[in-house]
């Protein structure tokens, strides 16, 4: 009994039935369509998908430049403030350093001149003759001179009134003196008239 069951008159005759093999073929043919019509979709959902990934990377990468632009600012900010400090103790630790008194002392002679100079910065400066030289004596030369310079208004009146008299003065000396103060390094404190 090898015949198997498909070879009976029966089932030959019979009208074909649906069974669950024939719908399977045709349950699989609009399954493979439906790949087909499908595959424009599952393109769109790859393209959203990767625009939102652009999107959210683009978003990342542009928090992180923004975090290294605010990083930068605040860099550069605090060098400007830290350069800025450090200039303005430079310039003060050098303008303690210029108008340390260095000398003091007194310096006789003839009031020659007294004046009110400058291009940018007018200052008091004047001149005494240094003795020991007599000027009626053209043989021997010309008279030591020495320059100094005058903050206080109050001594260049006293000194315009002895002009050309003997006077001692008592001075100051600094290590620099800045433009607006004078043009020499000696600053008269007190005038002493002498006869």
């Amino acid at each position: 009994m090898e015949k198997s069951n498909n070879d009976s008159p029966k089932e030959k005759d019979a009208p074909e039935k649906n069974t669950s093999e024939e719908k399977t073929p045709e349950t699989n043919a609009p399954e493979k369509e439906t790949p087909e019509e499908e595959k424009p979709g599952v393109l769109e959902g790859l393209e959203d998908k990767v625009k939102d990934f652009i999107k959210d990377a683009d978003k990342e990468i542009s928090e992180k430049i923004d975090a290294g632009v605010k990083r930068t600012k605040s860099f550069f900010r605090r060098l400007l403030i830290g350069l800025l400090v450090l200039a303005t103790l430079a310039g003060a630790g050098y303008m303690l350093y210029a108008n340390y008194t260095y000398s003091e002392g007194t310096r006789a002679g003839n009031l020659i001149k007294i004046s009110k100079k400058g291009m940018l910065f007018k200052t008091y400066e004047g001149q005494l003759k240094l003795g020991g030289i007599d000027l009626s004596n053209t043989n021997e030369g010309l008279s030591d001179t020495w320059s100094f310079s005058v903050k206080d208004e109050a001594i260049v009146k006293q000194l315009e009134k002895l002009q050309g008299q003997r006077v001692v003065l008592r001075y100051k000396e600094i290590n620099q003196s800045m433009p607006w103060q004078g043009d020499t390094n000696y600053f008269i404190v007190s005038i002493e008239p002498q006869e």
